[in-house]
């Protein structure tokens, strides 16, 4: 039976055209080395599984071929080559920092690096998690890196680069690696199963891209693991199974769920989740990954922001068509608090529940008041004599609203802009796109009622507004509070008057509770004329007692001879 080789070492790239992903640096280390111009130390940063000791050990074999290619790359015949490939080549020596981390561990390799090469030009010292050496080894190895004998050069590679003294990174050429692409690594993956003689679905293999988190390594220690789990079958169902990955079709109902304002199913499915024993904060952080990922389809522009598989990105654009951008919005912003009240919570599951019931919410106020145009339906009615008939803003101009009945709506633009979807969503929330709000400008959506507005007095006046006030003190409390202390004053033609404290309490109302609190007494009290009007508390400064030598000060102030006078009788203040 033949032996098993992990694909991690079975496909390590031997040349530079063989490296996945790091275009950039393999360029620059080609050139140099056609130029000639190699320097004595290089430094490879970057996160793990993404090529570092793998460039590092082909540019050694690359600087101590004898026949290089029209290409910049190593012949792999001559004897330099051949006893890299048979790992016996005594021109690269690999140190592991970890593990040989001491001073006596540089010295003993200072001492080495005085010996010149049997085969070849270089001497090439790879030295993996250099900043695993203590300070005093740094330091030791300093003279050395900086002057180190014309047949040796240092490549040290790192995971930490913050790690490293800066007089070492002085020394060194830097090269930072970049996380792989998720394109890149389902296309070597292909190419892998394709030599394999392996069957992989394509939503299974960006699957594991994705979970990889742009390392190579990781993609290919995962993808071995699924063919050894399935048998060879790499499906969809088989990696989501194996990795203990939820699956796409449960954010998906969730979302129509949502939608539906069906909040009995939203909670039985997330209870399906935690029993399939999958993490309720992970799920939150995903759930808003996915709202995320319908708002970028709302936009051709932006679709290829969206790292999953055809058949998944289909599934995603038929969602996004079914979704406003001003849910998504509030949807996402709901997740992203969750998430950061999750860890402090004493009842986690509660918390995610309610979050949930929130989102389930969020449609349930479009359905009370539709805001939509295409779906605003008023039946046509006569004009009435002596009533105004005002149109509703539709398509259909011709189209009236019964006598009598007014009807606010809002309009949405029909572009799929990122920029009007943002615009759209700061409306929604009572913002205006450059971060201010203007509560005057917000939109008042009211229920169709008569023209006849019933009169009202002080005591119905109090009773309806210390009723909203204390529907605020779950969802706003520090406006509550400041409310509770408020007395609404009424004034002539139904005008409510509200005197705060300061201009930072004036803003925070008419931001946030001025056109829900006018709503709510418009429909309390029966009367669509009612106006708010907020203005700042003047108050008199507290009268203060003046000593005798301030008033004479501001006496003199007026007539300078008193203090003319003060001197020639030499007078006190006493």
């Amino acid at each position: 039976m033949e032996r098993f080789i992990v694909s991690a070492r079975k496909y390590r790239p031997a040349t530079f055209g063989s490296v996945i992903g790091q275009e950039a640096i393999t360029t620059t280390l080609k050139n140099a080395i056609k130029n000639g111009q190699l320097a004595q130390a290089y430094l490879f940063c970057g996160p793990r599984g993404v090529g570092k000791t793998t460039c590092a050990r082909i540019f050694a074999k690359t600087i101590n071929c004898y026949h290089l290619d029209e290409n910049t790359e190593p012949c792999n015949q001559c004897e330099s080559c051949l006893a890299f490939n048979e790992s016996r080549s005594y021109n690269i020596h690999e140190l592991d920092a970890a593990s040989n981390n001491s001073v006596d561990d540089i010295r003993n390799l200072i001492d080495q690096v005085r010996i010149p090469p049997q085969i070849g030009k270089y001497s090439v010292y790879i030295i993996d998690e250099v900043h695993m050496l203590s300070a005093a080894a740094f330091n030791a190895f300093l003279k050395t890196l900086e002057e180190p004998p014309r047949h040796a050069i240092f490549i040290l590679a790192t995971t930490e680069k913050h790690k490293i003294l800066p007089t070492i990174l002085s020394r060194c050429q830097i090269f930072d690696f970049n996380r792989i692409k998720v394109r890149d690594i389902v296309n070597h993956l292909a190419d892998i199963a394709a030599r394999e003689q392996i069957a992989a679905e394509p939503d299974a293999l960006n699957i594991i891209a994705l979970k990889a988190e742009g390392a190579m390594r990781d993609a290919l220690s995962i993808f071995d693991q699924i063919v050894s789990f399935s048998g060879g079958q790499v499906t969809y169902a088989n990696v989501i199974k194996s990795l203990n990955i939820l699956d796409y079709e449960y954010y998906f109902r969730l979302t129509d769920s949502f939608l539906e304002n069906d909040s009995v199913s939203v909670l039985l499915l997330f209870n399906e989740i935690l029993e399939h024993g999958f993490d309720a904060q992970n799920f939150i952080i995903s759930l808003g990954n996915h709202f995320r990922d319908l708002l970028v389809c709302k936009d051709q522009k932006t679709i290829d922001l969206l790292d999953v598989g055809e058949g998944i990105r289909l599934r995603y654009l038929e969602q996004s068509a079914k979704c406003d951008p001003a849910f998504l919005l509030q949807a996402i912003d709901i997740c992203t608090q969750c998430d950061v009240q999750f860890r402090s919570s004493r009842n986690p599951r509660l918390l995610v529940e309610l979050s949930l019931l929130k989102l389930a919410g969020l449609t349930a106020e479009k359905k009370k008041y539709p805001v939509n145009p295409s779906e605003t339906t008023a039946p046509a009615a006569k004009e009435t004599p002596g009533k105004t008939t005002e149109k509703s803003v539709s398509d259909k101009p011709d189209q009236k609203q019964p006598a009598g009945k007014k009807q606010i709506v809002i309009t949405s633009s029909s572009s799929l802009s990122l920029k009007d979807i943002l615009s759209t969503g700061n409306k929604a929330t009572g913002k205006s796109p450059e971060g201010e709000e203007d509560a005057d400008n917000a939109p008042v959506v009211e229920e169709p009622r008569g023209n006849e507005n019933e009169a009202f007095g002080e005591d119905q006046l109090e009773s309806a507004y210390r009723e909203f006030v204390q529907q605020l003190k779950s969802e706003k409390p520090r406006l509550h509070s400041i409310l509770l202390s408020k007395k609404p004053v009424l004034k002539e033609n139904f005008s409510i008057h509200l005197l705060m404290d300061n201009e930072t309490q004036l803003e925070d109302f008419n931001l946030n509770v001025k056109a829900d609190l006018l709503n709510y007494l418009r429909k309390t009290l029966n009367n669509s004329a009612v106006s708010i009007v907020t203005e700042i508390e003047e108050k008199e400064s507290p009268r203060r007692i003046y000593t005798a030598e301030e008033k004479f000060q501001e006496l003199a102030s007026r007539n300078p001879l008193l203090n003319r006078m003060r001197k020639d009788f030499n007078l006190d203040f006493d």
